[in-house]
């Protein structure tokens, strides 16, 4: 073997990077002084990309394959230096491996409630949270725009901005939608649609791409979750006479101890019962005495009734020129009648009715402007 094959040889060299750690997006091509040999062979495997660099200048993009670098067969290293092809000088220049697979499984959450009006509750909180994918789409403006000269970027590095992008597009397509909050649940798939196409604008300046986007859950805040378990308790429940109805049969079947209670509290009364005839009969079946007539007993005088509940209050929402306030009492509604804030034709909405509604159809306010005062003294 002569010297100058043992020089060629010292100059071949394989280029490759096989990533085990799932979570690296780019990770640079590390020589001593950034040498890469004349004739050296660059394998890109799939799901893989290397953009080669050279003097700080993007030159080239390679696409998964196996590819032999010389000056002769890369026309932009050529055009930048100008070299000549049968000066075969090592190359001055760096390779970054962008990873392009999808990285899965990425989590996203509301850190504060996003605030949102709803048609049945009104004003009122949600929190969210879900999964999503991303992928380097391009190569060479993920490296320009986010990586640099990191030799080892990972997906921890852009996961919170990602996360910030997805939060605030969420935030205005769940409050533009107009869904409202019982409904949600059902149109998880078309929201995350929406928010999906929201964020695949804004990343795309990224080089990034969203392949998959996920709302697993949007929930309420606890004290309104607690009201609406309760609602639909009384829901279940129906009659609740009927229902504590059944409840007292069941106590009685069931043979536990309030069962023997009032099954012991049965058999007492009976036997006393059978008593009171018994001293009544004479002894050996003879006639039965005639017991002396008790002094009339008034009747008992029967529990006094329990007034009714006081009538629940209801609370009006008023709609003017597109902007809604309230709520209001209907003592406040009485004096904005009187001072003219409120006319036959404003519309109200209180919690229960079926959408909004004129003031003078809903038959609690349209008092408000047919009682007239009455006539002075004197005339």
């Amino acid at each position: 073997m002569g010297i100058f094959d043992f020089l060629t040889g010292e100059f071949i060299d394989v280029i490759h990077w096989v990533d085990d750690s799932r979570d690296t997006m780019v990770w640079r091509f590390e020589r001593e002084g950034h040498e890469i040999k004349y004739g050296a062979k660059l394998t890109v495997r799939e799901g893989q990309s290397a953009v080669f660099v050279h003097e700080g200048q993007l030159a080239d993009v390679f696409t998964p394959g196996l590819y032999m670098l010389e000056t002769n067969n890369m026309p932009i290293m050529t055009t930048l230096n100008h070299w000549d092809h049968g000066f075969k000088s090592p190359f001055k220049s760096e390779i970054y491996y962008v990873n392009t697979t999808r990285f899965n499984d990425l989590k996203w959450g509301t850190k504060n409630p996003i605030m949102l009006r709803d048609p049945e509750f009104g004003p009122t909180r949600i929190r969210a949270f879900g999964s999503y994918s991303v992928r380097v789409s391009d190569p060479a403006r993920f490296l320009t725009e986010i990586v640099g000269t990191d030799g080892e970027f990972t997906m921890d590095e852009i996961s919170f901005q990602i996360r910030n992008i997805i939060v605030q597009a969420f935030s205005r397509v769940i409050a533009g939608a107009g869904i409202p909050v019982l409904d949600m649940a059902a149109n998880t798939a078309d929201l995350g649609k929406i928010v999906a196409t929201e964020i695949s604008k804004v990343v795309a300046d990224y080089g990034l791409s969203i392949p998959e986007f996920y709302i697993e859950n949007i929930s309420l805040p606890p004290a309104v979750e607690e009201v609406l378990d309760k609602r639909t308790s009384m829901g279940i429940a129906g009659n609740l006479d009927n229902y504590m109805k059944f409840n007292a049969a069941e106590a009685l079947s069931s043979g536990g101890t309030e069962g023997s209670a009032m099954a012991a509290s049965m058999g007492a009364g009976m036997g006393a019962g059978m008593g009171m005839a018994m001293a009544q009969s004479g002894p050996w079946g003879a006639a039965p005495q005639v017991a002396p007539q008790a002094a009339p007993q008034a009747a008992p005088q029967a529990a006094p009734i329990a007034p009714p509940p006081p009538p629940v209050e209801h609370v009006w929402h008023v709609a003017e020129g597109g902007e809604t306030s309230g709520p209001f009492s209907k003592a406040r509604l009485g004096r904005m009648a009187t001072a003219g804030d409120l006319s036959r034709d404003s519309f109200v909405w209180t919690p229960g009715q079926d959408g909004w509604k004129r003031a003078e159809d809903v038959a609690e306010l349209a008092q408000l402007f047919t009682i007239a005062p009455p006539p002075p003294p004197g005339a």
